[in-house]
């Protein structure tokens, strides 16, 4: 937005455009040695331990041996996109002004393919640094539609992997997100109503579909993620489509009844286990 050859000054570039000059002038600091292997454990006990707080994180580090507070254990999981899992009035926050939409999927029996998508973002370790990565499920056959990686958590990676999801797969009747602020936004809400989409968002009582999400997320980083230490974007790309190529169409899922996602979304004809 800021064009630094332009005519008129930074500072009245930045006052036309309603931001802060320093602002303008901040450059991102790099995450310490220290806190990128504090984030990779607090990501690994979250996993293990979805209904954790940053109070309780604070605690099972501490036990551990990790020198840090409270403060600072929620700093970085607002950093790393994660939080509790548990019953509450409220889920994500969504950026002041965003629309919120409401959860259609109380006592909606999900039982074909394309019923209902779901989306949601996480954060993935590699050697040095880290990556976010997106995700568009079909909620009944798990099968991954589309999904990509980005080193921040900007809304554009998730509007180009629903691009991807809808151009290969046509569309879904209803796409179910938490109430993130990249969920809430004004071009990914305009992207699901120019599609027809009908649009859920988790409130109060559906803390339970974060579950299913989570059960993705973990899957992933037990069996790819952490077997490895990716040394670039590109390499951890690769890496993570490789494995949910073998996810989709080779692995056997319990909740399916052995077979695959593959198997279950491209035969709609069989009988499909119904979604908890």
């Amino acid at each position: 937005m800021i064009d630094r050859k332009h005519k008129l000054s930074i500072t009245r570039q930045a006052t036309a455009l309603g931001i802060s000059r320093s602002s303008v002038y901040y450059q991102p600091q790099p995450v310490s040695d220290g806190d990128l292997a504090l984030m990779r454990r607090i990501n690994e006990l979250h996993l293990d331990y979805p209904f954790a707080g940053s109070r309780m994180l604070k605690g099972l580090l501490v036990g551990e041996g990790y020198k840090t507070g409270r403060l600072h254990v929620r700093t970085l999981m607002k950093r790393m996109g994660i939080e509790a899992i548990y019953r509450r009035p409220n889920t994500s926050k969504p950026a002041p002004g965003h629309k919120i939409y409401p959860y259609l999927l109380r006592k909606l029996p999900v039982t074909r393919p394309n019923q209902v998508w779901a989306r949601n973002i996480t954060y993935i370790p590699m050697a040095r640094g880290f990556v976010y990565l997106a995700a568009v499920v079909d909620w009944v056959t798990r099968r991954v539609l589309a999904w990509r990686l980005s080193i921040t958590l900007e809304v554009d990676f998730c509007i180009e992997a629903v691009k991807e999801a809808l151009a290969k797969h046509g569309r879904p009747d209803i796409f179910n997100t938490d109430q993130g602020s990249q969920f809430t936004s004004i071009d990914f809400i305009k992207m699901l109503k120019d599609e027809g989409i009908a649009i859920s968002m988790d409130g109060k009582g559906s803390w339970r579909d974060n579950v299913f999400v989570e059960r993705l997320w973990r899957t992933i980083k037990y069996e790819e993620v952490y077997l490895h230490a990716y040394r670039s974007v590109p390499e951890a790309r690769m890496a993570i489509g490789k494995y949910l190529n073998f996810y989709n169409r080779k692995r056997p899922h319990s909740s399916l009844d052995g077979q695959t996602p593959d198997k279950i979304y491209f035969n709609p004809l069989q009988p499909v286990p119904v979604a908890a």
